[in-house]
């Protein structure tokens, strides 16, 4: 998670492809509806342990335009040339808070693997106190920066994306979170999807201002 990715709102999906590649190539010729929407940045991360896995980050310029995202016939095309059979839940939120325990560093992306994870919290003010109380634990355990989405239509529903030293410290974290990290024995409860596991991938910078 770099830069590019300090984006306040955001729209996430995660599904399978048939081929991520192919996926990629088309998105990347469809640029023009995304811009015209306000979106500024696709990022796409797959997964590590799942194949046919992803996790795809849309930066949007404003909150309007993610409604507009949702009802865009281009979304359902993108579906289909993934190859999912069904349209999968599309997370929109804005940014809560962005933690880098480390400060930026040169290497971002190298090694580091992601770990998502969409679910209910009982109450997000508690759980960020939580997370600021647990940091350096959390330094201590290989977590590299935390970032908190809140959904736009429920303000209980987050996305947590976590990213962490390497695939080995990944899994020890997953294996025994720390208790702070309430959200990771959320994932994969009611309707939401099992926790995330995965590396950056693909970056598509969108121009236009929308």
């Amino acid at each position: 998670m770099g830069e590019y990715d300090l984006h306040s709102l955001i729209l996430a999906c995660d599904f399978r492809v048939d081929d991520v590649d192919r996926m990629w190539k088309w998105l990347k010729k469809h640029g023009d509806p995304l811009a015209a929407i306000g979106a500024h940045h696709v990022v796409l991360y797959t997964s590590i342990w799942e194949p046919g896995r992803v996790l795809v980050t849309i930066g949007i310029r404003h909150a309007h335009s993610i409604r507009d995202v949702l009802r865009s016939p281009a979304i359902f095309e993108w579906f289909d040339i993934a190859g999912a059979d069904d349209i999968p839940p599309v997370f929109g939120g804005e940014v809560v808070e962005k933690i880098d325990l480390y400060g930026p560093s040169p290497e971002d992306h190298v090694g580091r693997v992601i770990v998502g994870v969409m679910a209910a919290v009982g109450d997000l003010a508690v759980l960020m106190a939580k997370v600021h109380g647990g940091a350096e634990r959390f330094k201590r355990s290989g977590v590299r920066k935390i970032w908190v989405y809140r959904a736009l239509d429920d303000g209980r529903e987050v996305m947590i994306l976590q990213e962490i030293q390497d695939e080995v410290t990944a899994r020890q974290w997953i294996e025994h979170p720390d208790a702070a990290a309430e959200w990771m024995s959320h994932a994969g409860l009611g309707g939401y999807p099992s926790q995330f596991v995965g590396r950056f991938t693909h970056l598509m910078t969108i121009d236009g201002q929308g």
